[in-house]
């Protein structure tokens, strides 16, 4: 069974575009098969990933989710870009956001990209959804589709702030939609270790989420080239693989596959 972990935080500007493709490349890397899905209209993990003409995509993660919403025969693999570092894209575009509006109104609205995706959802390790930073109804809809959350938190201010609200949105939509979803950590980005801004962000997010949710060790330095990566249609690996970012990328991904791995043996042993 693959495992699809939505990348969320109603917040803007904390690093959950390049944590999804930053993070699923170094997934692939460690031998697994991964798709990515871009669940932002704007579309930044589509640009990010190189594919810059997004409104002459014929195929997005909004055409798929439209025809599962209207009962029309849905092939989700004829919405697959093949990445040249080894991984799969679902893009995205604006239309997406027109779509938010008619999801309000569908019948079983929460399940549309789950439904959307489930005839390739086992072809895949992993899945990674790139979430809008709102709460809406896309964003409800990757985390009723998914396993675990992975929240990006930015390093830089008090960005504990308001992190509540999503942890609520979780614990509601586990009890209501999604039972299998957890979060499986709190990642720190965008990290200045020349300031003491991200320990005291690191401080506060033990003292007020640490009892609740795992925090990770590791941090993800902030760094220009990560920019200068994305805006060329690579990852951090392709463009600097010796660099602190691309270090930090690969030790999270151990740390996730790590989480499971315990995960699995904490549940064999509870069935015996």
């Amino acid at each position: 069974m693959s495992k699809v972990i939505a990348i969320a935080n109603q917040k803007g500007g904390v690093g959950k575009t390049t944590t999804t493709f930053s993070l699923g490349v170094a997934l692939s890397k460690q031998g697994k098969k991964v798709l990515l899905i871009d669940s932002d209209p704007q579309g930044d993990l589509t640009t990010c990933m190189g594919y810059y003409n997004q409104n002459e995509l014929q195929n997005t993660i909004g055409t798929l989710m439209s025809k599962t919403m209207y009962n029309y025969e849905v092939y989700a693999q004829d919405s697959i870009l093949h990445h040249k570092e080894g991984i799969d894209l679902i893009p995205a575009n604006l239309d997406l956001s027109a779509l938010e509006e008619s999801l309000v109104s569908a019948n079983n609205r929460e399940f549309t990209l789950k439904n959307s995706i489930k005839d390739i959802r086992n072809n895949y390790d992993y899945i990674l959804i790139d979430c809008m930073p709102s709460l809406g109804m896309l964003t409800i809809n990757a985390l009723a589709c998914s396993d675990k959350v992975i929240i990006p938190v930015q390093g830089e201010y008090l960005a504990a702030n308001g992190m509540g609200h999503l942890l609520n949105t979780v614990n509601k939509l586990h009890k209501q939609i999604n039972s299998n979803l957890k979060i499986d950590g709190v990642v720190l980005t965008l990290v200045d270790k020349r300031t003491n801004f991200s320990k005291n962000v690191k401080n506060k997010l033990y003292e007020s989420y640490g009892q609740y949710v795992k925090i990770y060790n590791t941090e993800i330095p902030k760094a220009i080239n990560i920019a200068k990566s994305t805006s060329t249609g690579k990852s951090i690996f392709e463009f600097d693989k010796n660099s602190p970012v691309a270090l930090s990328y690969k030790n999270l991904a151990r740390e996730v596959l790590d989480n499971e791995k315990t995960r699995n043996r904490n549940e064999t042993s509870k069935v015996r």
